[in-house]
């Protein structure tokens, strides 16, 4: 740490605690005016309090005026309130608005119910996910696919619409 330069970096399982995240990883800068901007690298992993989030990935950029978080690497991402866990290579999270936008290989995870996609928005609040990109939802022995996909989380409702489809299991019996 200079004097008169806001740049600070720490390594060697660093840690550092603002007033809504913890964050731990191999190596950790704080830079900006008034330490805006927190970027972590190397196994990264933390908790932010106020959603209720644990998270863990390869890189990690905060800003801590805007409280945007983007997550890149493998992310893990666990919502303990909602018992949601999603996955993804790049997720980036919204504070203000609880919501997180999810690209590459997305998975998420509740209950029973798995759903993948390539691009998808979690919406905390709502309990609701919408999902493009080749979207699927498996509920147990139960696959439905189209176009666009909103899995309501909490009711476990699910609208789709473009080139629907679905494979329903009933008494050991499949029908599609």
């Amino acid at each position: 740490m200079k004097k008169d330069q806001d740049y600070t970096k720490l390594s060697g399982a660093a840690k550092i605690k603002t007033n809504t995240l913890e964050i731990g990883a191999d190596t950790i800068e704080l830079y900006g005016k008034d330490f805006r901007f927190i970027k972590a690298q190397g196994q990264v992993h933390g908790v932010q309090d106020e959603d209720g989030l644990v998270f863990s990935c390869e890189t990690m950029e905060y800003d801590r005026q805007e409280k945007i978080a983007l997550f890149s690497g493998a992310v893990v991402l666990e919502d303990q309130e909602n018992e949601v866990v999603a996955k993804a290579q790049r997720i980036e999270y919204r504070e203000v608005d609880a919501l997180a936008l999810m690209q590459i290989n997305v998975e998420l995870t509740k209950k029973d119910s798995i759903s993948t996609c390539a691009f998808a928005l979690y919406h905390k609040e709502e309990k609701l996910l919408e999902m493009t990109g080749n979207p699927q939802v498996i509920q147990g022995d139960d696959t439905f696919r189209a176009q666009e996909i909103i899995f309501n989380l909490d009711t476990e409702e699910i609208t789709m619409d473009g080139r629907v489809q679905g494979t329903v299991t009933e008494d050991g019996e499949t029908e599609s």
